[in-house]
């Protein structure tokens, strides 16, 4: 029994030192993290990048260690650079980087960065940065890269992104923080633009009070005319008005002296018959007296 015992006792510590070392090797992986295992990870690896989630780590035969997703923010206080016009311009500005979770990126991240600390990365992605805007500034013109802004970005964060892919980083964020030369000539430029900016404001005003003059004696002349053509109205209207009293008038006149003549011939022939009757009553007076 006692060999039995021991060999149990035996196998179960197996058991549990297996346990242990099973459960320290399981590695999760935090969000801001790209957790990097390395050593006999496959034909063709030289790393295996995990970023969420969680791997097991085999002991011995490999070994792990964490990278930093933390943004990188980068001041590039660039000095001197040539323009295509062979003028040299100043361009300080503010980069923020970061390494890249792309599969293809993570693992370029693993070979160059693992083991550095963020001072160094800033320093190697800084080198690249610098190198990447003096060469856009070189095909640029003074007046592309002061007025087309947008256009300078786009080209600057092209060349930049490409190259940082290299190393494992991507970038996030460009700030150009100001554009200046050391012959003034951006300067001048921005003068040029301002006098053009200020005649074309005049010539506006100019242009727009013109037009309320036009416009207000447009207005004036229109009112004259309506008022005109409602005089006239006005006129015509009371002219009308008194045709017809006139009318009117005349007609109760007329039918006044018509109503007069008819009354007077009723009363002519009343007359004339009460003659007539008269007459006759005469006569038979006359008749009777005689025969008596």
């Amino acid at each position: 029994m006692g060999p039995i015992l021991l060999l149990l006792a035996f196998l179960v510590i197996f058991l549990f030192i297996m346990g242990v070392v099973f459960v320290s090797r399981y590695k999760r992986c935090p969000s801001d993290k790209i957790l990097v295992i390395y050593g006999k990870t496959g034909a063709g690896q030289s790393a295996r990048c995990i970023h969420g989630g969680a791997a097991f780590v085999w002991p011995v035969i490999q070994d792990f260690s964490f990278l930093d997703l933390t943004p990188i923010s980068i001041d590039v206080d660039l000095r001197n650079a040539l323009s295509k016009q062979n003028i040299r311009v100043d361009v300080p500005s503010r980069f923020t980087v970061g390494i890249s979770t792309e599969p293809a990126i993570m693992t370029n991240a693993a070979e160059r960065l693992l083991g550095l600390d963020m001072n160094s990365i800033r320093t190697i992605a800084h080198d690249i940065i610098v190198g990447q805007m003096r060469l856009v500034i070189a095909t640029m013109d003074i007046e592309e890269i002061n007025a087309d802004r947008d256009k300078f970005y786009s080209n600057v964060s092209h060349h930049v992104e490409s190259e940082l892919k290299k190393i494992g980083l991507r970038l996030i964020n460009v700030n150009v923080t100001d554009i200046h030369d050391e012959s003034g000539y951006i300067q001048a430029l921005g003068k040029e633009a301002a006098a053009k900016a200020i005649n074309d404001a005049r010539v506006s005003v100019a242009q727009k009070q013109r037009d309320g003059s036009i416009g207000e004696a447009e207005a004036q002349r229109e009112m004259r005319i309506k008022v005109s053509e409602t005089q006239a109205l006005s006129n015509i209207g009371e002219a009308e008005a008194a045709q017809m009293q006139r009318a009117k008038v005349a007609n109760a006149e007329a039918i006044a002296a018509s109503g007069e003549a008819e009354a007077q011939q009723l009363q002519r022939i009343r007359r004339s018959r009460s003659r007539i009757a008269s007459s006759g009553h005469d006569g038979r007076k006359s008749t009777v007296g005689k025969s008596a």
